[in-house]
């Protein structure tokens, strides 16, 4: 298979990984666009130095947020870059939701959002199921300061949901 054939069917096969973060990083539609475009971009320039040694979902994570979280600091273009993460990416929105979970879901996207953009990669990462090893993998960082982000995150998140609720 030629080096482009094998690009797009690896981005075909992961092509949902850059949708999540472009949805987790940007507000508008037009944004979103253009984050999506300067992921596939820097995936394709970097392309040709990938060495095999992380899976290709990982690479892509990595190379991915890294340009969201650039495109976020940029804003030029936007007001608020971050939006609430959606409720496909959290994986535990049911249909027959009460309205009293269908509020907290709300409440934790909101609060997510308002993260600082790495806090909100882990967190996204978090949410994806992965492994601490393999956010410290995508994120460059060590699987005990990956551990010590989420309890401190998770921290952050119970203290906002104890002031909302009281």
């Amino acid at each position: 298979m030629n080096p482009t054939d094998l690009f797009l069917a690896v981005l075909q096969a992961n092509k949902g990984i850059i949708y999540k973060i472009a949805h987790s990083y940007c507000q508008e539609a037009e944004d979103r666009k253009d984050l999506v475009q300067e992921i596939i971009v820097q995936l394709w320039r970097s392309f040709s130095s990938y060495t095999g040694e992380a899976k290709y979902s990982t690479w892509i994570y990595r190379i991915a947020l890294n340009v969201a979280i650039s495109f976020y600091r940029k804003g030029t273009r936007r007001k608020q870059a971050s939006n609430p993460l959606s409720e496909e990416i959290l994986h535990i929105v049911d249909t027959n939701v009460k309205d009293d979970t269908a509020e907290d879901i709300g409440l934790l996207q909101r609060f997510i959002a308002e993260l600082r953009e790495l806090d909100k990669a882990v967190m996204l990462l978090y949410l994806e199921e992965k492994s601490y090893r393999e956010i410290g993998s995508i994120m460059g960082l060590s699987e005990t300061n990956v551990a010590t982000k989420i309890a401190r995150i998770k921290g952050i998140l119970k203290q906002k949901f104890s002031s909302v609720k009281t």
